[in-house]
């Protein structure tokens, strides 16, 4: 764990304008085929969690899941990582409103759009529907928010919305809140109830 970290380590710094050769020494090292490529770290946290539920172990199969910090970095991040690059197979999760930025980078790169899934509005609004309000909220009581959620509800803004829509934006008022959920949300999902992008995402893997 402590290699692939420092390969997801390297190649931020690569992305951010440093050398490309600690990365590439990794690629080799850790006998790496495949890069996920997420936009933030709670898609990270719920695609590991799945893959752990299911006995999946991705860093040992040579498969680097990877935060990109924002969907807007894909096309750096495609470029870095996939043919012009480093060479490796690219898959990921996308939202229905940033796949002309993915569609566009996957093209400038020459790699294939198979491989990625696209999300209605995000992953968590994925989540809420697969598990449905009353258990997402059963879940808020369950990690102690249930007075930070109450407040949530009574803001003004809240009101027009449905109670999907004030769940899904409760999920990310808080610095941390998206990685906690993302995790607790996935380990509640039961048989069958996995949204189809994240789970057709870990089938391609």
């Amino acid at each position: 764990m402590a290699d692939m970290r420092g390969f997801r380590d390297a190649v931020g710094c690569w992305a951010a304008g440093g050398s490309g050769n600690v990365a590439g020494e990794l690629v080799g090292r850790l006998g790496l085929r495949t890069a996920v490529l997420l936009e933030g770290p709670s898609d990270l946290a719920a695609v590991e969690t799945l893959a752990a539920w299911r006995g999946r172990d991705l860093a040992a199969e040579g498969v680097c899941v990877m935060s990109m910090g924002g969907a807007m970095s894909v096309g750096r991040y495609t470029g870095l990582l996939g043919p012009p690059g480093l060479g490796l197979r690219l898959a990921g999760l996308c939202d229905e409103g940033e796949r002309r930025f993915y569609d566009r980078a996957l093209e400038r790169a020459g790699a294939p759009r198979q491989g990625f899934f696209v999300c209605v509005a995000d992953l968590e609004d994925e989540l809420v529907r697969a598990l449905g309000p009353v258990r997402v909220e059963e879940i808020i009581r369950g990690e102690g928010d249930a007075r930070a959620w109450q407040t949530f509800q009574r803001q003004p803004a809240q009101h027009d919305r449905s109670r999907h829509q004030q769940l899904r934006r409760f999920l990310g008022t808080k610095k941390g809140r998206k990685i906690r959920y993302g995790r607790r949300l996935v380990e509640a999902l039961g048989r069958g109830e996995t949204p189809a992008p994240l789970d057709d995402l870990l089938a391609s893997l």
